[in-house]
């Protein structure tokens, strides 16, 4: 079985959006998570979805699954303190509607809605082959590692051997449970993803390399960017530029 657990807790600070989170505004007269949520209720290989919403905007999200018509939804469930626990709560909603079960758990951001077909597909994939599939992208520009506190230069890796970690992060759903129950035991409430996580426990993790357009929209300047790519990909279906 093949579950998707998406977090769509954030308050969306950086956006600057004044009414609505920012998982919850509107692109093309549909909410950003609607968009992302369409990838995964059209994949023939996604059986489930579980959705960790800020708790005080479920009633509104559940009225948008129905408006919208997304029937994979089998659980909303409300974040915790931190993004860890956000997403250990939808893991634990994922082991109750998997069973006993052996399933491959996508982890994705409700925010990052310019994922495609392939993308799910690949992660599934690598998963059942490898057994984590962490999606990534080629960095484009210099990075520059510097020391903290100071505004020197520690090094330079090579671009090369450099990657952005993104979403989908993948893996079985018994394995990125045990970590977070072991990382709970030893009082950490804070990793910053289940890519790190798994990383100190350990375990080897294979990289897919996304869309370069797989961006997570946190900044208005994001906002505007998925408008673009949305528009532009309308006018290629239009005008025939699509293969």
């Amino acid at each position: 079985m093949n579950i998707a657990v998406i977090f769509a807790g954030g308050v969306g600070s950086r956006m600057h959006s004044k009414d609505k989170p920012k998982q919850f505004l509107e692109m093309y007269n549909k909410p950003i998570i609607i968009h992302t949520l369409e990838h995964f209720e059209n994949h023939s290989r996604i059986d489930a979805i579980v959705v960790v919403c800020i708790e005080e905007w479920i009633p509104y999200f559940k009225k948008l699954l129905y408006k919208f018509r997304i029937e994979k939804v089998k659980a909303v469930v409300p974040g915790g303190e931190t993004g860890q626990l956000s997403i250990y709560n939808g893991l634990v909603a994922a082991k109750k509607i998997v069973g006993n079960n052996k399933s491959i758990v996508l982890i994705h951001d409700g925010v990052r809605p310019l994922i495609n077909e392939k993308l799910i597909t690949d992660n599934i994939d690598t998963v059942q082959k490898y057994g984590s599939a962490i999606t990534t992208a080629k960095v484009k520009e210099t990075i520059l590692v510097v020391n903290e506190g100071e505004s020197t230069i520690d090094y330079v890796p090579s671009r090369s051997n450099s990657r952005v970690a993104k979403a989908p992060q993948s893996f079985w759903l018994d394995d990125i449970l045990l970590a977070h129950e072991k990382f709970l035991a030893e009082g950490e409430t804070n990793c910053i993803d289940s890519c790190t996580m798994m990383q100190k426990c350990g375990v080897d993790l294979y990289l897919i390399d996304g869309p370069g357009e797989n961006i997570k929209i946190t900044t208005p300047e994001d906002f505007y960017t998925m408008r673009a790519i949305l528009e532009a990909k309308e006018n290629a279906q239009i005008y025939g530029f699509e293969d």
